[in-house]
């Protein structure tokens, strides 16, 4: 029976066996999913479990029998306490099922985004895994202009989403997203804060906009790691960051959405 893993590295799943230290290759990822890990709870497990799946299956991964396998046995290796941030990742070539157990960095409260409209320069843009090479060198040079995160455009203008985090804000009354037909990765996070704004008569919109306008809004970058990050500050592009009263009732409502880990 596998136990809960007590250190951080990188574990490949033998059918039978379970997952195995020693046994990764460096190779690049087909697809990769990751999630806020604290203390034994997590948010939307099973909707990760869902992309990750669909993503597989989508590449001509391992079959569904092997998937349900690796995932029953990856839950059961992850960490009961302190705060993690693993990811699971299928990789090209062998379609090796790994799970990368790495501690969470610090949680950040706000963000400063590099608004310069840095181009797309993803391959698959609606699968995680294969551009994320890509996506770390963006937000490399996005901490050599002192920001955190970066906004992917589209050729047109239109703002996407940022290197790690979908991009949401405000207009009035009203929570807009970019438009789902639009380059994007269906974020985790993004789908329960979506509900939860239903449930509550909060109104949604989908709504194309350049970076320009979205100046002096409430902002928020959301990733399953940090949850709900207002802008606090744009790098680049002579633009303000708008007050977000909103953000802190809805970072405390999120945060409230973690629950234990399956058992068994």
């Amino acid at each position: 029976m596998t136990q809960p893993a007590t250190a951080e590295g990188l574990l490949a799943w033998v059918p039978g066996h379970g997952l195995i230290a020693g046994l990764a290759a460096d190779t690049q990822l087909l697809v990769a999913d990751s999630w806020l890990l604290r203390d034994g709870q997590v948010r939307g497990l099973d909707r990760h479990r869902e992309r990750f799946l669909r993503a597989c299956g989508d590449c001509g991964g391992p079959s569904l029998q092997q998937l349900t396998e690796f995932w029953r046995d990856m839950t059961a290796a992850l960490p009961r306490t302190g705060s993690w941030f693993p990811r699971v990742e299928l990789v090209a070539g062998s379609l090796q099922l790994r799970l990368l157990l790495r501690h969470a960095p610090p949680l950040a409260p706000d963000v400063r985004v590099w608004a310069a409209g840095q181009p797309d320069p993803r391959t698959v843009p609606r699968r995680k895994g294969p551009d994320l090479d890509v996506l770390a060198r963006v937000r490399q040079r996005a901490a050599g202009q002192g920001a955190q995160e970066a906004v992917l455009i589209a050729p047109s203008g239109l703002v996407l989403e940022a290197a790690t985090s979908s991009v949401l804000w405000w207009e009035d009354d009203v929570l807009c997203l970019p438009p789902p037909q639009l380059p994007i990765l269906a974020g985790i996070t993004t789908g329960l804060i979506q509900e939860h704004a239903l449930r509550g008569g909060v109104q949604l919109a989908h709504r194309e906009r350049t970076l320009d306008q979205l100046a002096g809004r409430e902002v928020w970058l959301v990733n399953a790691l940090h949850g709900i990050r207002p802008v606090a500050g744009w790098e680049g592009r002579p633009m303000e960051a708008g007050p977000a009263p909103r953000a802190k009732p809805w970072r405390e409502w999120l945060d409230g959405r973690l629950e234990p880990l399956p058992v068994g």
